[in-house]
């Protein structure tokens, strides 16, 4: 995760800096085959060139973007977990527990989903 570093050391709200941690973490002992990056200044896991899971984090939440397609597969599941989406992201409130079995489903699906995919964005 030294791909994260940078990101990292620039979360001046250390319960922030602790969650983020936490997060990425968990996904990189999860699926350690997934390639930790930066693009477009936002931390991501890609999967043979291809797009699986973003983070990034704001004042009031850390958002999660797994791709457009795979929100509205889960759109029942992140309703049921109380968070706030839109179509591009999902926003887990600080103050809020992170539900790691919905970000686990989010990550399989576009493992699976995007397996034969030969772009980094979905098309």
């Amino acid at each position: 995760m030294e791909a994260f570093a940078e990101f990292l050391a620039g979360i001046d709200d250390p319960i922030h800096l602790e969650r983020v941690g936490e997060v990425f973490t968990w996904v990189n002992n999860k699926y350690p085959n997934l390639k930790t990056e930066i693009k477009w200044n936002q931390p991501m896991f890609t999967d043979h060139g291809t797009y699986i899971i973003g983070f990034s984090v704001s004042k009031k939440h850390l958002a999660v973007a797994p791709e457009n397609v795979t929100i509205s597969y889960l759109e029942d599941e992140i309703k049921k977990a109380g968070y706030d989406y839109t179509k591009g992201m999902i926003r887990i409130p600080w103050n809020s527990p992170v539900d790691y079995s919905l970000i686990e489903k989010m990550i399989d699906f576009n493992i699976s989903d995007k397996a034969d995919c030969t772009t980094f964005w979905r098309k």
